[in-house]
């Protein structure tokens, strides 16, 4: 069994214990970045405290050269999209994607199906892309911010314009 495996299985069985779930583990240079998750989403509290148990087993195990840091965090709000599991998650909500067939074109829009390493992608334009899971570079949700944008601040020109006096109004 390799160590990655090992990693996984000990990342998952200290998740399972904390009531959450392994959403993905990442190697990026000296760090490894453990992902976990919970429906309704995971408090800082509760992270920590995995993140402790987690690095004493694989420290106990001799897992975790010192030369790696281990990160423990959630996925956030605009998750990767790496699984046919993570896909599977997302559906129904709003995705962007790059593929490797057309020259690597980009799609956004929501994504209403998966099924068999197939996602179904519905653009903004109302057109529904058949894709191989295998096809997809890169995929995230995105996350969009609910109510109204915040008021934009008027630029020094507009306010010179329409609120503030000019020398001859103000001697008048």
């Amino acid at each position: 069994m390799s160590n990655v495996t090992t990693i996984e299985q000990i990342a998952a069985s200290v998740a399972a214990d904390s009531d959450l779930t392994l959403y993905d583990i990442e190697q990026r240079g000296g760090v490894l970045a453990v992902l976990l998750d919970r429906p309704g989403g995971v408090d800082i509290d509760t992270l920590a405290n995995a993140s402790r148990a987690l690095s004493r087993r694989l420290d106990a195990d001799g897992l975790l050269p010192d030369s790696v840091t281990l990160e423990v965090s959630s996925p956030g709000l605009e998750r990767k999209l790496r699984t046919e599991e993570h896909f599977l998650g997302a559906v129904g909500q709003r995705v962007t994607l790059t593929t490797s067939a057309d020259g690597g074109a980009r799609l956004v829009g929501t994504l209403t199906s998966v099924a068999d390493r197939r996602a179904q992608l519905t653009d903004d334009e109302g057109v529904t892309h058949d894709l191989s899971i295998d096809s997809i570079d890169r995929a995230r949700t995105v996350f969009e911010w609910g109510g109204s944008p915040p008021p934009r601040s008027q630029s020094k020109s507009s306010k010179s314009r329409s609120g503030a006096r000019t020398n001859s109004e103000a001697s008048k």
